[in-house]
């Protein structure tokens, strides 16, 4: 019987879902005359600026960060998040601070570590339809909440010294393409890109080599721009002799 209403809930929530969707499908076709147009489209102007003021404000004040990416479907106590929780502990201990999305999973870990090392632990959230809402472990001065993805993914570029790219989805594989986008065509400076988790990581890799390069998509000298470890310590020394070639140190 309790798994006959547990069937006809989860039924429920599907079609409410179904239902939202379409609406939203519906919506994106309705006529809308100039008035409305231009009162939306002004506000959208508006809203996007008040985005970029405040990260601008609170970010440029950090200092030196590196930015941990992941999923945030894993739990803690899975190896993943341990990972990343010893990743962020080892770049405090740096002198780097952590930035990451904000939110639960490999992003709390990366959070968690860089608070156990007394650093600075830096969220950048987003909301979304599950109301994802920062971890505790983020300095509560440094936690900002955006609504567009483009605007914080600029945060992200813009004040990260490196990326620590740990298993996650679409968002990450999002994250990662991005930072390596703006390094192939130069629009940004060359930072060092970490991949945690070679078995994790290997058939993407092989997918591009494979695929990418020999169909001449990307250059074979673009996989230089990706560096692949397994072990903390190692993740962190990525980093540390990237900037050690141009006598570089995080705490400046």
């Amino acid at each position: 019987m309790k798994a006959i209403k547990k069937k006809k809930a989860g039924d429920i929530h599907l079609t409410k879902e179904a239902l939202e969707e379409e609406n939203r499908i519906r919506k994106a076709f309705v006529d809308k005359d100039w008035a409305e147009i231009k009162s939306s489209d002004s506000w959208v102007i508006f809203k996007v600026m008040s985005e970029f003021v405040e990260g601008f404000e609170k970010m440029a004040k950090i200092g030196p960060c590196v930015t941990i990416f992941g999923s945030a479907r894993v739990k803690a106590g899975h190896p993943y998040y341990k990972t990343a929780d010893e990743i962020a502990y080892r770049l405090v201990q740096h002198g780097y601070g952590v930035i990451t999305g904000g939110g639960p999973g490999i992003m709390e870990a990366g959070n968690r570590g860089a608070r156990r090392a007394g650093g600075k632990s830096v969220g950048l959230n987003i909301y979304l339809p599950h109301e994802q809402k920062g971890n505790p472990y983020i300095d509560p001065d440094k936690l900002i909440t955006f609504d567009y993805f483009f605007v914080r993914k600029v945060m992200f570029v813009k004040y990260s010294q490196g990326f620590i790219v740990m298993p996650g989805g679409f968002g990450t594989l999002d994250e990662l393409s991005e930072a390596l986008t703006l390094i192939q065509t130069k629009k940004i400076g060359r930072f060092p890109i970490v991949l945690v988790g070679k078995q994790f990581w290997s058939g993407i890799i092989g997918w591009i080599k494979k695929t990418l390069v020999s169909e001449k998509m990307i250059h074979p000298d673009d996989l230089n721009l990706i560096n692949i470890v397994d072990k903390p310590e190692d993740a962190v020394k990525v980093i540390d002799e990237f900037y050690a070639k141009y006598l570089l140190s995080p705490n400046f």
